[in-house]
């Protein structure tokens, strides 16, 4: 079993920032690729960003680019989401997922790939 965590959420205005973690836990030995994904009030869950467990790869929606930062600090098996600038539209749950497959760039994003989740941290950014 894997156990994946979620914390740093919060409110906050546009233009301000955020640092999301997300804690893993329990048979860790087999993730290689996890992933941040967001899920706004009646739309579908999108994937925001992705990194390749021991790896530099990462990846990005478009709309986080040159904003959001993934990251990953392996020694205390916890993966972040740093995010700045922030818009109205970044309002949404927050959840991290994990794979045992490695971030490919033609699927990262889809969330039926991931065999893990947490559940969520909310992410409220006023105009």
């Amino acid at each position: 079993q894997v156990q994946l965590v979620e914390s740093g959420g919060g409110s906050v205005q546009a233009g301000g920032s955020l640092v999301l973690s997300c804690a893993v836990s329990g048979y860790t030995y087999n993730i290689k690729c996890m992933a941040w994904f967001r899920q706004a009030p009646g739309k579908q869950r999108e994937g925001v960003a992705s990194i390749s467990i021991g790896r530099d790869s990462t990846y990005y929606a478009h709309s986080g680019k040159g904003r959001f930062t993934i990251s990953q600090d392996i020694a205390k098996n916890t993966m972040y989401l740093e995010m700045i600038s922030l818009k109205p539209e970044d309002t949404g749950a927050y959840y991290c997922a994990a794979d045992p497959a490695y971030c490919a760039t033609d699927n990262w994003y889809l969330s039926r790939l991931y065999n893990h989740w947490g559940q969520g941290t909310q992410v409220t950014v006023s105009s």
